[in-house]
């Protein structure tokens, strides 16, 4: 058997409506890490928010987190960090947005939020990870691995405008759903974290295969040697991956249906 390395995104993907893992979706991963397959997740969520989904598995997983800014290996150690030049972070966390836009900051230990916003907790009721409200003019700039602003699609493709024009080519730019925009340093996405984990398990990108549902999954399909896109995918994605596969909802569990065909359990 050769081995593979099985990536995924987490909501919209691996994870089901209610954003937990389906019994079927574990049990399935279980089977194939005991043949000696590699299982990796990789989301914009915060490691301290994955590491519970890895824990649920029960598995030697490595995690991407915050978009590629972060890799963990199976016992948490951090292999890599890349943060924002301060001077960018700062840049983005002045930048006018209207009122009921929210400022996030990942951080490698923490989530800021420039103001309450519990609408944003029903996301993370199964992990509890939660934020830590911090106003904009006491906000750090420096360690920030993500800048993320949530809010209609409009007052987003104002401030994505804006970050281009203040910060040129300086920043990685992407949306994990049309209310979330998602701002690493540049060169920074899950493709280029994955391009990192598959040297360090000695496989190649054609050994991998790949699952996601959204624009912030664009690099990491297009690497992987199997690329599946889901059918709840955001509609401009699947044309942006090369030889994809479009597969069923991740409301059905249908990334752990697609695997028992692939593997034959």
């Amino acid at each position: 058997m050769t081995p593979r390395l099985i990536v995924s995104d987490l909501d919209g993907t691996l994870l089901g409506s209610d954003h937990r893992l389906h019994q079927s979706t574990i049990d399935v991963l279980r089977a194939l890490a005991e043949q000696g397959h590699h299982v990796a997740l990789a989301s914009g969520r915060h490691y301290n928010d994955m590491r519970v989904f890895r824990d649920q598995l029960n598995i030697p997983a490595h995690l991407i987190s915050t978009n590629g800014a972060y890799t963990h290996d199976p016992a948490g150690t951090l292999l890599s960090a890349t943060h924002l030049e301060p001077a960018h972070a700062e840049t983005l966390i002045q930048l006018p947005r209207p009122p009921q836009v929210r400022l996030s900051l990942y951080r490698e230990n923490g989530w800021h939020v420039d103001a309450e916003a519990p609408h944003l907790l029903s996301l993370h009721a199964s992990t509890g990870f939660t934020y830590e409200v911090v106003p904009p003019e006491e906000m750090d700039a420096k360690g920030v691995g993500k800048v993320l602003y949530l809010g209609d699609p409009d007052s987003l493709a104002q401030l994505e405008a804006q970050a281009h024009q203040a910060c040129g080519q300086s920043l990685h730019i992407t949306y994990s759903t049309t209310d979330a925009l998602e701002i690493m340093a540049g060169g920074i996405n899950k493709g280029v974290a994955l391009t990192a984990l598959l040297e360090t398990l000695k496989l190649t990108p054609a050994e991998c295969l790949a699952f996601g549902d959204n624009l912030n999954d664009t690099e990491m399909l297009n690497l992987a040697g199997e690329a599946q896109v889901m059918a709840n995918a955001h509609p401009a994605l699947f044309d942006r991956i090369k030889g994809a596969e479009r597969i069923g909802h991740h409301g059905e569990a249908a990334v752990a249906e697609w695997l028992k065909q692939r593997f034959g359990l």
